[in-house]
C-alpha cells in the first residue's frame, strides 16, 4: 500500500486529511470523535478574543436537482471563550498526542492581541497556529478576516507579529477573494509563514426566495453576503493552490470542494501536501475519511506513487500560460452509434452554442459530425448523457 504519511511544516501526519476550521471542529469533543474516525489532523473553529454571537438561520444551499452542490454560510467565529478552548486543546493533546492540531486564531490589526492569543494557545500544547485571513463575512466589518488577507502589507505585518511570538508552525489561511493570491502568499512567506492554507469560502449571495422576495439565508427577512463552500468552489481552490505552488516555496494545505478521494488527489497533484475538509463532513459526517484514505492509497498504487510527497505537484509543469499552449493540436468529435440514444442534445448544443457541425434530420436517425465544420471545442461531449458516446480524437 502507498504510504499516506505526510510531513507538513515540520509536523508529521499519519495521512494528509485534516478537518478545516468550521462547524465540524466547533468543540474539543467533536475533534476527538473525528480523530477516532481516522482524521490525521484538525484546525479548530476560528477563535477570537471574544466569543461570537451568530444569527439564525445562517445556512443556505445551492442545488442541482436534489443534489446539494454548495452551501453559503453567514456564521462567525467560535461562540466559545478562550478558557473553554484552552481546556479542550489540552485534553485533545493528552489523549491524541500523535494527531496534529492547529488553533485557528483571529484578531484585529493589533500586535498585542495577536501576541496574547498565540501565547495562550501555545501553552496548551497545540501543534501549530493558523491565522484566519479568509472569512469574507461579518469579520471584515471589524477589520478582521478576509480584509486582512486582501492586503499584502497587512497580511505580512500580522504574520511577522505571529512569528515574533510563536515557537510552533504558523500557517496563514488565504481568501480567494483577491486579484493575485500568489502575490499575497509571497508577502506572508517573506514575513516568515511556515505554510499556507487555501482557500477560504468565496464571497457570495446564494439566492433569492422568489415567493417571499427575500435574500437567502433569510434572517427575519434580510440577509448579508456570505461564504460559499462545497463542490462548486473546487475549481477556484485548485487554481489558487496551483498559483501558490508556482509563486511560493511554502507547503500548502488545499481546501475547497473536497468530498472524495479524487478531489484530494487533484489538490495534491497541483501542489498541496495536505487537504482540509469542511462542507462534505457537514453533509455526510466524519466517516467519509476512510473511503478517502482507501481511495487515495489505491490510486497512488495504481500510478506508482510511493508517497504523497512524490505525488505532490506532479502536474504543475503542465499548467502553463495560454499563449504557450499547442495551437497546432487539432481534434474532432466522433459519435459511437452503438452507444447513441438519439436524444439530440449534441445537435442542439452544437447548433446554438457551437459550430453547427452536427447534423440530425430527426430523432429517428443518428446525429452525424461534419468533420469540415467541427472546430474541436468539445461542447458535445459535455452535454451527451451517455458516457463514452462522443469522444474527441486527433484530426
Amino acid at each position: 500500500m502507498a504510504d499516506l504519511k505526510v510531513e507538513f511544516a515540520g509536523l508529521k501526519l499519519m495521512n494528509p486529511f485534516i478537518l478545516a476550521p468550521a462547524p465540524p471542529t466547533a468543540t474539543g469533543e467533536m475533534i476527538q470523535r473525528a480523530f477516532d474516525a481516522g482524521w490525521a489532523g484538525a484546525v479548530t473553529k476560528s477563535i477570537g478574543l471574544e466569543p461570537a454571537v451568530d444569527v439564525q438561520p445562517r445556512l443556505a444551499r445551492l442545488t442541482m436537482g436534489n443534489k446539494t452542490i454548495g452551501l453559503e454560510n453567514i456564521e462567525l467565529v467560535s461562540q466559545r471563550n478562550l478558557d473553554a478552548w484552552a481546556k479542550d486543546i489540552e485534553e485533545i493533546k493528552r489523549h491524541y498526542p500523535d494527531h496534529v492540531l492547529f488553533a485557528s486564531l483571529t484578531a484585529a490589526v493589533v500586535r498585542d492581541d495577536w501576541h496574547s492569543l498565540i501565547k495562550q494557545f501555545e501553552e496548551t500544547g497545540v501543534d501549530g497556529v493558523q491565522l484566519d485571513f479568509g472569512c469574507p463575512h461579518g469579520m471584515p466589518g471589524k477589520g478582521m478576516g478576509s480584509i486582512q488577507g486582501q492586503d499584502p502589507t497587512i497580511a505580512g505585518e500580522i504574520t511577522r507579529w505571529a512569528k515574533e511570538m510563536a515557537t510552533v508552525p504558523v500557517m496563514v489561511k488565504r481568501t480567494p477573494n483577491v486579484t493575485d493570491i500568489a502575490q499575497i502568499g509571497r508577502s506572508c512567506e517573506e514575513a516568515g509563514a511556515d505554510a499556507i492554507a487555501a482557500i477560504d469560502t468565496v464571497s457570495s449571495l446564494i439566492g433569492v426566495d422568489l415567493d417571499r422576495l427575500e435574500p437567502l439565508p433569510s434572517v427575519g427577512g434580510t440577509s448579508a453576503l456570505g461564504g460559499y463552500s462545497g463542490p462548486g468552489i473546487k475549481p477556484i481552490g485548485l487554481r489558487c493552490i496551483a498559483q501558490l505552488a508556482k509563486g511560493t516555496d511554502l507547503p500548502l494545505s488545499g481546501i475547497g470542494g473536497i468530498a472524495r478521494w479524487q478531489d484530494a488527489a487533484e489538490y495534491i497533484l497541483v501542489g498541496a501536501s495536505t487537504v482540509q475538509v469542511c462542507t462534505a463532513v457537514m453533509l455526510q459526517g466524519y466517516g467519509i475519511v476512510e473511503k478517502m484514505k482507501e481511495g487515495l492509497s489505491a490510486y497512488m498504487d495504481e500510478k506508482g506513487f510511493q508517497s504523497v510527497g512524490e505525488m505532490r505537484g506532479e502536474i504543475l509543469p503542465k499548467i502553463t500560460a495560454h499563449e504557450e499552449l499547442d495551437f497546432g493540436h487539432k481534434v474532432v468529435a466522433v459519435i459511437d452509434e452503438a452507444l447513441c440514444s438519439k436524444c439530440g442534445l449534441c445537435h442542439t448544443a452544437c447548433l446554438d452554442g457551437g459550430w453547427q457541425a452536427i447534423e440530425m434530420e430527426s430523432r429517428e436517425v443518428y446525429p452525424r459530425v461534419v468533420i469540415e465544420r467541427c472546430d474541436g471545442c468539445s461542447l458535445c461531449t459535455h452535454v451527451c448523457p451517455v458516457e463514452g458516446c462522443i469522444t474527441m480524437v486527433p484530426l
